[in-house]
Order: structure tokens, then C-alpha cells, then sequence
């Protein structure tokens, strides 16, 4: 079974829970921006939790289908036509050989998962399908999808969901979100002042953000220290400040190490909804305490429960 790229879309990749258990190596983790939006997508459509989808931003692909299967959509609002007919997203669709899907305006969020029964079947690169672009590992090549590629789908998906479990579903952001915090390691590189200013302020995604990290652009925040920084490990959602005072949120495709300054993470149950940000979006940060931080987590996984 096999899926044909008509229009690739601005940038189509194929990822799965990501190529965890490589760090100490210096490789990345890839994976999805939105793992609950992943998560529900191969949640609708039978397949296991770690099956490939394609993940798609801010400009969606068409695909045509080469052979009867199932599909679902989830993650950012676009609009979806199956052949003539508008689809849905968060529901399962049976698509017919030689069918159509195409991604048209988008509405909130930026990035969305499609699904499809079975899963994208790419050659695995150290345990994972995911596509890590910085260095060219897993999916096609290390690439975004291109017109006439030709994805091969796995075989065996496990019972489906008609919809989306209440409250799963990430709450899109509208033009920006306020995300909640851990204080990092090296919070005591910033000055009181500047601490204020990082949690009042809202701070802008510059245009250079991408799946490596956000460039985030807005007040200052002055370091208190000059001297280097040792090399330490860069978990997702982890907020650093390098001398020019402009923090860098890092994602999906970050670097295993770093040397600038992490003053705080982003909690792993708001890391979905900063991962449906675009450039242009702002973000605010609220520091919250392990207790919320688990709390949310463990509501954010019960309600993935069905």
C-alpha cells in the first residue's frame, strides 16, 4: 500500500515518537511538536502509539492515494477536502484508491498529524522513522517530502476511535499562548529585574524559529555573569539566554548540549500547545511549582486514556 505526494506542502515530514536513547551520542531526538496531536491522530486510525504520521506546517500537502485505507487529521485547524467533499478533522476516514486528500486554509495552530492506518513505513535509523532535519537522519532521506515521492504504508492497525476523547485535544493557540514554567538550573544568571521582565513580558517568535528552536524576540534580559558556561544537556522546552539577552526556546530538533544560561523549561503538559505556535505568535512564561507541573501531566494523560 503506498501514498503518492502530489504538492508537498511548505514542510511535510514524517515523524514518530521520536529517536530517543541516542543523546549521550550527540544525536538528536526529533519526534513530534505536538506529541498529543500525534498521539490522537494514530489513536484514531488503530495504530500503535509509536506508528509514523506525516507532520504538517502552516501549508499542507495533497496527497493521493494509491490504495484503500483509513486516515485522520488532528493537531492545527485546517480545512480538509477528500476528493470534492470537506473532511473533518479528529475523525477517521476511509479514503478509496486513487482518492485525494488536500490541506487548504489553515486556521489556529501550525502544525497538524495525518495518520494513516498502519503507518508511514520508512526505513528506521536508530530505533526511529522520525525525520531530523539539522542532520539529514530518518524519514526520506533526512528531508521534507517533495512532489512524486512515494510513501509505503505499514500493515496491522488495532481497533479505532470514531473521536477524540473529551478534553484530549490541544487547546490551540490564537495568535499566541502563555505556557507554564520550571525555574532552570542557571535561573541565578539573570538579575531580579530581569526575572520580572521574563515573567510579565510576552516575547515574539522571530521569523528565523523552526523545529531546532524559537527566536524569540522582546526586552532584554540582562545576564548577571560573563564567564562560560559549562556544556550541559538541552531537554525539549528548555529556555536559554545567550549574551544578546534574547531567549531561545528549544524543540523538537534541538541540540543534545548547551552552553548558554537555561533559566527555566516549559512543563511537558504545555509543551503541544507551544509546539502549535508560527512565527509571528507570542509567548508568555508563568513559573509554576513540580507539583502543578505533575499534576497537569498526569490530567493530560488520563484524558489520552479511552
Amino acid at each position: 500500500m503506498t501514498v503518492r505526494v502530489a504538492e508537498p506542502g511548505l514542510l511535510t515530514t514524517v515523524q514518530d515518537c521520536g529517536r530517543w536513547g541516542h543523546q549521550d551520542q550527540g544525536v538528536p531526538v526529533a519526534g513530534p511538536m505536538d506529541a498529543v496531536s500525534y498521539r490522537l491522530a494514530n489513536l484514531l486510525v488503530g495504530n500503535q502509539p509509536d506508528c509514523a504520521t506525516l507532520e504538517v506546517t502552516l501549508v499542507g500537502p495533497m496527497l493521493e492515494f494509491l490504495s484503500e485505507t483509513t486516515v485522520a487529521v488532528a493537531g492545527a485547524e485546517f480545512e480538509l477536502w477528500l476528493d470534492a467533499a470537506p473532511m473533518p478533522t479528529n475523525t477517521p476516514r476511509q479514503v478509496g484508491r486513487g482518492s485525494r486528500l488536500r490541506f487548504g486554509r489553515r486556521g489556529s495552530g501550525a502544525r497538524a498529524y495525518l495518520a494513516v492506518a498502519g503507518g508511514i513505513d520508512v526505513p528506521p535509523v536508530l530505533g526511529s522513522r522520525s525525520t531530523d532535519l539539522a542532520s539529514s537522519l530518518g524519514g526520506l532521506s533526512g528531508r521534507p517530502l517533495r512532489g512524486g515521492d512515494v510513501l509505503r504504508l505499514g500493515q496491522g492497525t488495532g481497533p479505532h476511535v470514531t473521536r477524540v476523547p473529551p478534553g484530549a485535544s490541544v487547546t490551540l493557540p490564537r495568535g499566541g499562548a502563555t505556557v507554564r514554567v520550571l525555574a532552570g538550573p542557571d535561573q541565578d544568571w539573570l538579575d531580579r529585574r530581569s526575572m520580572d521582565v521574563f515573567e510579565q513580558a510576552r516575547f515574539t517568535l522571530g521569523p528565523e524559529s523552526n523545529r531546532m528552536g524559537y527566536r524569540l524576540r522582546g526586552p532584554s534580559l540582562d545576564l548577571v555573569h560573563t564567564e562560560p558556561l559549562l556544556s550541559s544537556a538541552t531537554p525539549v522546552g528548555t529556555i536559554q539566554v545567550p549574551p544578546s539577552g534574547q531567549p531561545i526556546l528549544l524543540m523538537a530538533d534541538r541540540q543534545t548540549t548547551g552552553g548558554y544560561a537555561a533559566i527555566a523549561t516549559v512543563i511537558s503538559a504545555d509543551l503541544p500547545v507551544a509546539g502549535q505556535l508560527a512565527p509571528g505568535d507570542w509567548i508568555a512564561f508563568e513559573v509554576c511549582d513540580r507539583r502543578a507541573a505533575v499534576a497537569a501531566l498526569i490530567a493530560c494523560e488520563q484524558a489520552l486514556m479511552i
